[in-house]
């Protein structure tokens, strides 16, 4: 029988990379970054619409899909046992909030079609003859209840109580159905395009996709889809809890942080702490140029926001590689026994372990991930920089977001070596 132990929730544990692997990544990050601002090109090349072209309608058998799997989940959840080996608390952190990044990176904005809360907002919409719901979306929230709303769920995960219990999560889930469905009867498609937590991380993490865009297969350039991220009042604070909460997940693993009697309260203030510190350097480092009016100022954090995208994507990799694949076999183990009953659909097998065996191989899979997130964002915020800039600031004005996304890496690194 498997058993998944608390602490295999409540964040992702992990062998530490090698000091030397993370200071030739740290290295590597540097001389690269520098190279950009020297030698990369002068005009900008990613410029397209901002904002997303119509996407395709809805694919049933994907919806029929997702109101299957979400059925299993549920089934799993509250009726199955209420201690380790309840195979639903494991989908949650594991297969969902991990899961939902190769998710997005392959197969695009999937996320749409399988939402079981969209069929539902789409099914009350026919019924009621209101499919846009009752009320238009308020532009001033933009992407802030989404963000509320990642920021509950990492605190569920990373800072409450009891984290790998049974019963919190299945308090936190019935609260998000209430109020996703609720919010999609009410405001429409819009909502889940604005304030479903996961709808709109898939969102993002899906404009980074070479082989979909906007709904559609389609090879292509992912900085040029990476550009055309919807920016409203929000997003900065979407991408701050992304990449605050993994960097917390990796610092809380530090001997000296696990030292600490850190109640709940701490916890979560120090989880708040590195969300508001990462979405207040980006913001900084976003603003400070010159030659810009001071309304044009206040728009760059978010016409910026984009380019942080690949740093929260390869760090969420390098962080998370072993939890989603070894510990992934162990909640499968789980999920194909969703009641309890000792049930052995695999008979015999059991999770490999393949990557913890080979450290080696992890530390260089974990630094790649980080570097190649850096480098993708520096080229990115490059370009960013030459659309937005007078000619006279675009070198200095990339200074500030080149030194940021330096100390985002650095950062990274540095909590996946001592971590």
């Amino acid at each position: 029988m498997v058993v998944l132990p608390a602490h295999g929730f409540g964040g992702a544990e992990d062998l530490p990379i090698p000091f030397g692997t993370a200071l030739i990544g740290a290295s590597w990050a540097l001389t690269i970054s520098f190279a950009v601002l020297a030698l990369a090109w002068t005009e900008p090349r990613l410029v397209a619409p901002r904002g997303p072209a119509e996407p395709p309608p809805r694919r049933r058998w994907l919806q029929g899909l997702g109101a299957a799997l979400t059925a299993w989940f549920l089934v799993a959840l509250y009726a199955g046992p209420s201690d380790g080996t309840n195979g639903g608390v494991g989908a949650l952190y594991v297969w969902v909030w991990v899961g939902l990044v190769p998710l997005a990176l392959i197969f695009g904005h999937v996320w749409r079609d399988l939402s079981p809360w969209r069929t539902v907002q789409e099914v009350v919409g026919r019924l009621t003859g209101r499919p846009e719901g009752y009320l238009a979306w308020p532009a001033r929230l933009g992407y802030w209840p989404a963000a509320l709303g990642l920021f509950a769920y990492v605190w569920l995960e990373l800072a409450s109580p009891d984290s790998g219990a049974v019963g919190p999560v299945r308090w936190w889930v019935a609260a998000y159905v209430a109020a996703t469905v609720a919010g999609g009867v009410v405001f429409g498609p819009t909502w889940f395009d604005r304030a479903d937590p996961f709808d709109v991380y898939s969102a993002v993490v899906a404009r980074l996709s070479p082989f979909v865009e906007d709904g559609r297969f389609k090879l292509h350039h992912p900085l040029m889809s990476l550009t055309r991220v919807p920016v409203a009042p929000g997003l900065v604070a979407v991408l701050a809890v992304l990449l605050g909460s993994t960097a917390f997940d990796s610092f809380s693993g530090m001997p000296e942080w696990q030292r600490v009697d850190a109640g709940p309260v701490l916890q979560t203030a120090v989880l708040a702490l590195f969300c508001v510190v990462a979405g207040t350097l980006f913001s900084l480092a976003a603003v400070a140029t010159g030659g810009v009016s001071a309304e044009r100022r206040r728009a760059l954090p978010g016409e910026y926001a984009h380019t942080v995208v690949p740093i929260v994507v390869g760090y969420i990799v390098a962080h998370y590689a072993t939890y989603l694949i070894e510990t992934g076999q162990e909640t499968l183990l789980l999920m194909l026994d969703p009641l309890g009953r000792g049930w052995h659909a695999l008979g015999g097998f059991e999770p490999v372990y393949w990557l913890t065996d080979h450290p080696a191989l992890l530390a260089s899979v974990k630094v790649i991930a980080v570097l190649v997130g850096h480098v993708v964002a520096v080229l990115s915020a490059h370009d960013r920089a030459l659309a937005l800039l007078p000619k006279a600031h675009r070198l200095s004005g990339q200074l500030g977001m080149l030194f940021v996304m330096i100390a985002f890496t650095f950062t990274g690194l540095y909590l996946l070596f001592t971590g």
